[in-house]
Order: C-alpha cells, then sequence, then structure tokens
C-alpha cells in the first residue's frame, strides 16, 4: 500500500501548470467580482462555493485556468474567468494564498469514521490515506499542486467527491487518482470525510 501511495504522490508531483508568479497586490484589485460568492478574503459564506483563502498558489491557477477552458465544468464561474489572461489568473491565485485559511468544524458523529479514512485509508477497498497527498493535518502540498482541503465547507467537499466519483468532474490529470479514490467511497463515506476535513487544524 505504501508503494501505491509513493507512486502515486510522484506522479501527480511532476504533472500540473507550471509555478504560478503572480502578484498578490495586483490580485487584490482584481477580485472584486469574486466576492459575491467568495467573500472579499476568500472566506465563503454560502457552503456550496468554496473558500478560497489559503489555497495554494499553483493549484488556484490550474483550477481557474481549466474552468476558463471549459476543462473543469463550473457554469457559474464562466461569466467571470473568460476574459481574465493569464497574468489576471495568476495575480489573482497568488492573493487569495496570501490570506489566511479559515477554520471549520466536524461533526462529532462523523469524526471516527471520517479520522479513520483520510489518516489510514481503508485497504480493503484499497482506498489510500488521504493525508498522503493532502497532508495530516490537510494543508496540501503547494509546491506538488495538491490543494489544501483543511477547514473547506463540508458541503462544498462533498460534492467534489461525488462529482469525482460520478464522473463529472475529471480535472484530476491523466493519473485519476480522485475518480479512482472517489468511485470506491460510499456516500456514507463522503459525508464522514467531508465533515472531518471541515474540521481539520
Amino acid at each position: 500500500m505504501k508503494k501505491v501511495i509513493f507512486s502515486l504522490v510522484v506522479s501527480l508531483g511532476v504533472s500540473g501548470v507550471a509555478f504560478a508568479k503572480g502578484d498578490a497586490s495586483a490580485g487584490k484589485a482584481k477580485v472584486a467580482t469574486c466576492t459575491a460568492c467568495h467573500g472579499a478574503a476568500g472566506v465563503s459564506l454560502a457552503p456550496n462555493f468554496p473558500h478560497l483563502a489559503g489555497q495554494g498558489e499553483r493549484y488556484l491557477t490550474k483550477q481557474i485556468t481549466e474552468i476558463k477552458a471549459g476543462e473543469r465544468v463550473v457554469p457559474e464561474m464562466v461569466p467571470f474567468v473568460g476574459s481574465l489572461s493569464k497574468q489576471d489568473i495568476e495575480d489573482i491565485a497568488a492573493f487569495y494564498a496570501s490570506q489566511p485559511a479559515p477554520v471549520g468544524a466536524a461533526d462529532p458523529k462523523l469524526a471516527k469514521l471520517g479520522e479513520t479514512l483520510y489518516r489510514f485509508g481503508n485497504e480493503k477497498k484499497a482506498i489510500p490515506a488521504c493525508g498522503a497527498c493532502h497532508s495530516p493535518t490537510g494543508k496540501g502540498n503547494s509546491l506538488a499542486g495538491f490543494p489544501q482541503i483543511a477547514g473547506q465547507h463540508a458541503q462544498y467537499t462533498a460534492k467534489q467527491l461525488r462529482d469525482f466519483r460520478e464522473g463529472d468532474r475529471v480535472n484530476d490529470g491523466d493519473t485519476k487518482i480522485m475518480r479512482t479514490i472517489a468511485e470506491k467511497l460510499s456516500n456514507k463515506e463522503v459525508d464522514a470525510l467531508s465533515s472531518y476535513i471541515s474540521g481539520l487544524r
């Protein structure tokens, strides 16, 4: 199992877009249209819109670029990203990456199952530990482009896991790591994981 996880981390770590070179100060002036959904500093009040504050710059650049290109389907974002230049995207990503990440809370009733899956995975179902890529504290790996997930809205995380599971979200690279893992998760496991992730510190 350790060998499999290591192979996934290595293969994912060398893929993706080039490192971003954004200017956070310039980005602050470019996020005016983002604030209605994501908040002034990238902390969203609505659970269906993700927190962006503290997210890795490389990951944000990749996601915005792929939404603009139609490689990740997020219809509500299309009107806002269509006119963004590569530099705009990198600046916006740099601004959100520079903001303090939010802190969430987990449902105590779901914590045990969520923690087990996050920290140890499920060997019988060939599910690796989430912490292998996203770190034990959910901070992700910004150099490899693995997103920070700690503190994210549980509802948003659950939707992403279900979208990966159902093939509605497919921008997880050629290795299909998230699709491969998510397709093995039950709804109960998705809910438990999403709740636990929200409460990670």
